[in-house]
């Protein structure tokens, strides 16, 4: 199926590595024009040169998300670079704040830190392409959530209130802007294959258990009604249903990608 997305532009945030790596290259190959978006340039500049070595369009800007501001700069930018127009924004930059710890034992600077990334970042970036969006009469907004913002977690409440309020601050926005054909949805991974889910995640259940971190993914799986854990090209290719006009009807929408958890 083409989804005809060759030609847009896409802001997408947290592009160095992991899922967001995996969706900058999956929107590279449909043919969008990107601008990642990111505090560590130096980390995104390998994944912007593996787009443009493929024949693709790629510019990096600078920016932290939990300043407005600079958010708002990485619009005008991203606008000044693609003919004043942003089509899509995918906010896939995110932290995954204390793991293992109880709601008692995280600080209030821990769970502060990770609300205003989780929120705040998601936030500023869509004040700043909406405008640009409504005006155009056309956007698509996906955010990259997680189920722990669709289900608690018992050691992550600080993720998973983050996560929780995204999905309102998601919701409110599509009421909003709905009216623009300006669709805003949310994409929620469950366990994401990778460095912080096998060195944090498991690390931790492993040493909990006395078990290896080996048979800690295996106990992950075994909760999904898949059996087995998501990889980063799920989490890509549900981000390009969501930004493709294959989705023009949905909405305010929560899109598990987590192998049968969070829904089941």
């Amino acid at each position: 199926m083409d989804l005809k997305l060759a030609g847009r532009v896409a802001m997408i945030t947290g592009p160095a590595k992991g899922m967001g790596a995996a969706v900058t290259k999956a929107f590279a190959a449909e043919g969008a024009r990107l601008s990642l978006i990111g505090r560590d340039v130096a980390a995104i500049e390998p994944v912007a040169a593996e787009v443009r070595q493929t024949g693709g369009e790629a510019i990096i800007v600078p920016c932290d998300l939990t300043d407005a501001k600079q958010c708002e700069t990485a619009a005008e930018r991203t606008k000044a670079a693609y003919g004043d127009r942003i089509d899509i924004l995918v906010n896939v930059a995110g932290g995954s704040g204390p793991v293992g710890k109880t709601g008692v034992e995280t600080t209030p600077g821990e769970f502060d830190e990770i609300v205003t990334l989780n929120m705040n970042g998601c936030f500023h970036t869509m004040r700043s392409v909406l405008p640009t969006m409504i005006s155009q009469r056309y956007g698509k907004i996906v955010n990259v959530g997680g189920t722990f913002g669709m289900r608690g977690r018992a050691g992550r409440m600080s993720y998973s209130a983050s996560k929780w309020g995204l999905r309102g601050i998601t919701k409110s926005f599509a009421l909003e802007v709905g009216q623009y054909n300006v669709n805003v949805n949310y994409v929620a991974p469950g366990m994401v294959d990778g460095p912080r889910f096998r060195d944090k995640v498991c690390a931790d259940m492993a040493k909990k258990l006395n078990i290896t971190v080996e048979e800690a993914m295996e106990r992950h799986a075994a909760e999904y009604a898949l059996r087995r854990v998501t990889v980063d090209a799920d989490v890509a290719n549900a981000c390009l249903f969501l930004a493709s006009d294959v989705s023009r009807q949905i909405t305010g929408a929560d899109l598990p990608v987590d192998g049968g958890w969070a829904a089941l």
